[in-house]
């Protein structure tokens, strides 16, 4: 015996890792208790904020993205609506422009993106429309705490470090998130998921929570 490992048998290199099964059986209850009681505590701002966005612009309430989950699962997030309906075509439409061509390449986001909505504006800025993620997060496709998942087109960015990121179930926060966010670039960005893979634990995760309650009501690094 080695600490909280055991090996199998002698002929076999493969070990029990305790300590990683206890740490990820205590992550699983926890998200699941958290995200059951935040869903039925939140069920009033979410019926407010539904008659708030139908008001604010044409569309559905809820909007799914198709993301990259763990070990490369196609997964949907589910979010509040924050875009004007239309929304892909005017990116289409944007993306002529050289200079906004560039910036959604490098960092895959617009300052001043003029399709997001009045309502969709507060939504980002208090990272309320991220809410509905918790629906993801009791479905398994989500952590309460993890990297951001990812569009397809990001993945390449992580060159030889793709498989480690997708080894991680995604967040609905994260180190990177509490840690600046969009006031990052993007480079910061994968050194910071990438030293959550490596280092993540119980009390990394309780450190991410509470830093990001901080940068909610601060408003930092959301846009």
């Amino acid at each position: 015996m080695n600490g909280m490992e055991v090996e199998l048998d002698s002929d076999s290199s493969k070990k029990i890792d305790f300590k990683k099964i206890f740490y990820l059986c205590v992550k699983r209850f926890f998200d699941i208790f958290v995200s059951l009681v935040a869903l039925i505590i939140l069920l009033p701002l979410f019926l407010i904020l539904a008659v708030l966005i139908k008001i604010d612009s044409k569309g559905k309430v809820f909007y799914k993205h198709k993301r990259i989950g763990k070990n490369g699962k196609i997964i949907y997030l589910y979010k509040f609506r924050s875009m004007y309906n239309d929304a892909e075509e005017r990116l289409k439409e944007m993306l002529k422009d050289p200079k906004i061509k560039k910036e959604w390449e490098e960092n895959f986001k617009i300052d001043n993106d003029p399709r997001i909505t009045r309502v969709g504006k507060i939504l980002r800025r208090t990272s309320i429309d991220e809410l509905p993620q918790l629906l993801n997060i009791i479905k398994g496709d989500m952590s309460i705490v993890g990297p951001r998942p990812l569009v397809e087109d990001e993945i390449k960015k992580y060159g030889k470090n793709k498989d480690k990121f997708l080894s991680v179930t995604p967040g609905l926060t994260g180190w990177w998130a509490c840690n600046g966010r969009s006031c990052r670039t993007y480079k910061d960005r994968i050194k910071l998921e990438l030293y959550y893979v490596d280092n993540r634990s119980i009390w990394l995760d309780i450190k991410i929570i509470f830093m990001t309650v901080g940068a909610v009501i601060k408003g930092h690094g959301a846009k």
